[in-house]
């Protein structure tokens, strides 16, 4: 054993870095923040005191302060913000549907088509361009600029609820939170197929696909991917599709979209995981056209982060957040109602 970092996985898409480290037989008492500052070459002395007092260091299993000396063999554990990217932020005036805030967080809606940050082909019109012009002169935390705030993320055609961290406690409080899933998120998707099961658990590691780099693969087995697992719930059934409640304990890239893909019920009219085509029902001409109807009116993955549930970084209240299905998904529904009721009427 040794004390050299041992990354493990990072929790809600990449946003946060965990490390662990194991110190020598011979290592001398030494101050923890002085000891991860050595070791951490990307972060000051202040942001590992910051960790600190945020809970985020975590020694034998408990959580330290910054003064708290480290002895041989010691197992510690860090959760930090991964080091920012280059690129430039440009506050825009992009209108925003917040859904609460206060001096230390900010909870919204996010629409479909937007972006949450910026990166390669999407410098302009992201939510983290209207935030900064929101927020005006909202410094940005240490560690975390490039990204202001971001706890986590969806996909640019997922909609739903998200948290935004306004300051550095909250946002590392948060990041633990989410890492620790002691945080609860649930979404609600519509689904290719008439799911076997009431309810169930799917298990199995996520990393990017062999064949198509743009998009990611399930790992059941071996040591490739990251762990992800998914809780589902059968809310309505329609026979050719499914309405479901997905709770996630990890946050993995396209984790949902991935893993309802792998259990063989693909995303209603989700491009990249093949949902996009008709592959439940009858022949005919006339249901056909009602799925390519369907498609139309939502064009793009039929997927919604419907609750957020979290313990309050600054006063530890419990706070959940929900939100009403967004209109183009709505809309879908209501045709299958509809569709429902008339096969029932048929039979």
């Amino acid at each position: 054993m040794s004390d050299q970092p041992q990354e493990v996985e990072a929790e809600e898409e990449e946003l946060f870095e965990h490390y662990k480290f194991v110190a020598d037989k011979g290592q001398a008492v030494l101050r923890i923040d002085k000891f991860l500052s050595l070791r951490l070459a990307n972060s000051s002395r202040n942001k590992i005191q910051q960790a600190a007092h945020s809970g985020n260091i975590v020694v034998n299993g408990e959580v330290v302060k910054p003064n708290y000396k480290v002895k041989p063999m010691d197992e510690i554990s860090i959760v930090m913000p991964y080091p920012p990217t280059d690129t430039e932020l440009i506050p825009e005036d992009i209108p925003l549907d917040i859904l609460y805030e206060d001096d230390t967080l900010l909870v919204l809606n996010k629409p479909s088509e937007m972006v949450v940050h910026p990166g390669y082909g999407n410098s302009s019109g992201t939510l983290v361009n209207g935030l900064i012009h929101y927020f005006q002169n909202l410094p940005e935390a240490e560690g975390n600029e490039g990204r202001p705030g971001l706890v986590h993320r969806l996909d640019k055609n997922t909609t739903g609820i998200m948290v935004i961290a306004k300051t550095e406690h909250a946002l590392s409080h948060l990041g633990k939170q989410f890492f620790d899933r002691t945080s609860d998120r649930r979404y609600q998707a519509l689904v290719w197929g008439d799911m076997k099961e009431d309810e169930g658990k799917i298990e199995g590691n996520i990393w990017r696909s062999h064949k198509n780099r743009k998009v990611m693969d399930v790992f059941p087995e071996g040591d490739i991917g990251k762990t992800a697992i998914t809780n589902y719930k059968v809310l309505k059934r329609y026979g050719y599709v499914t309405l479901v409640e997905y709770k996630l304990d990890t946050g993995r890239t396209h984790q949902i979209r991935v893993h309802s893909k792998w259990i063989g019920h693909p995303l209603f009219n989700d491009a990249d995981y093949g949902g996009d085509r008709i592959l439940k029902g009858t022949s005919f001409t006339k249901y056909k056209q009602f799925v390519e109807n369907c498609f139309q009116i939502l064009p793009r993955q039929a997927l919604h982060a419907k609750t957020l549930a979290f313990t309050h970084p600054k006063t530890g209240e419990w706070m959940e957040f929900n939100s009403d299905l967004p209109k183009d998904m709505q809309d879908v529904l209501d045709k299958w109602d509809k569709y429902l009721i008339g096969r029932e009427l048929e039979e």
